[in-house]
């Protein structure tokens, strides 16, 4: 029979309010008690039972984790900002895998609302209308991890897209590149695919550069399209001498394009990207890449959604990390 509360205060000779103070780490119970009470609690083989505390306290500290690919490195990164936050706060994580697949996302959030999750992380996917219909039906604190809502609404950490693309496309600018071609993220996803084209666009505008429809390519983030984009790229009769992926995984599939064509990265073809991630500095040669800070991204909105669980005063509740280009050696200068 399963061993219950009552069994360990009986066992120990104390009431159960002690027995309840000890669990939870209470400190007004004497040592000796506390010690007689983990004795017994050891000998019978008690675990508190987290679903009957959670119905008397209301709480469950518990935190429910929307991840768009486990298998992605960047958000595993993330992930375990948000993990390591989360045992210094005492909640535990409830994460989900939504496929990046927005029907399995809108069910998964009404999931861990079900279950009773005390706050929600909702990691790296585009913000629809129907998200947001879905989270106005919580009444727990919902964070924006590593994404942005269009309008801005919502509690937020993320870094500056646009920067971050405007900031790479200016570094081939600088050394000399004028044939900039883009493989780009989903333009449906105003957070990070639109907001990277248009940090993009703004660069090669302001180094009076025309933008050119044929240079620009829209892949799904993944390694495969950045092999496909560029194997069209070097179909063209006016081939790019640089080229921009919106993330690193299109960019090594870049990379490893080219080589497969025989054009040596960078001696004959550049290629930057953004995000940082570990493949970065694996794939040859090393990417050059803007960083972003997963990992703080992760710790710093778990952090956010502590005090919004625990209503205590947050200044402000949309944060946006700093970015830095992290130079190595898929970048040169321009062939006169």
């Amino acid at each position: 029979m399963t061993v219950t509360i009552y069994d360990v205060a009986r066992e120990a000779g104390v009431s159960m309010a002690t027995v309840s103070r000890v669990v939870n780490n209470n400190p007004n119970v004497k040592p000796q008690t506390r010690k007689k009470v983990f004795e017994a609690i050891e000998r019978l083989g008690y675990r508190p039972n987290a679903v009957a505390r959670g119905l008397a306290s209301k709480k469950t500290t518990t935190v429910g984790v929307v991840i768009p690919d486990i298998a992605n490195a960047n958000f595993a990164e993330v992930a375990r900002g948000i993990e390591d936050i989360a045992n210094m706060y005492h909640y535990n994580i409830i994460l989900c895998n939504a496929d990046m697949r927005k029907d399995k996302e809108i069910r998964v959030i009404n999931t861990l609302l079900e279950k009773q999750v005390d706050g929600l992380l909702f990691m790296g996917g585009t913000v629809t209308d129907e998200h947001l219909q879905a989270f106005n039906t919580s009444n727990v604190p919902i964070v924006l991890c590593a994404t942005t809502d269009e309008k801005g609404n919502m509690p937020s950490v993320d870094i500056d897209h646009e920067g971050a693309a405007f900031d790479a496309v200016t570094k081939l600018i600088g050394e000399g590149h004028r044939s900039i071609a883009m493989i780009s993220g989903t333009l449906k996803d105003p957070a990070i695919g639109y907001a990277r084209f248009q940090g993009y666009k703004r660069a090669l505008e302001k180094a009076g550069i025309p933008y050119r429809e044929d240079f620009v390519r829209v892949g799904n983030y993944k390694y495969e399209s950045g092999i496909e984009a560029t194997q069209y790229f070097l179909e063209l009769s006016d081939r790019p001498t640089a080229i921009f992926a919106a993330t690193d995984e299109m960019a090594i599939g870049a990379i490893h394009g080219l080589q497969d064509a025989g054009i040596a990265v960078p001696g004959q073809v550049s290629v930057i990207s953004v995000d940082n991630s570990r493949m970065a500095s694996m794939v040859r040669p090393q990417l050059t890449t803007v960083a972003q800070p997963m990992y703080d991204i992760g710790a710093v909105s778990m952090r956010l959604l502590t005090k919004l669980m625990k209503k205590e005063s947050v200044e402000n509740a949309r944060v946006t990390l700093p970015h830095e280009l992290v130079q190595r050696q898929s970048v040169a200068g321009a062939k006169a």
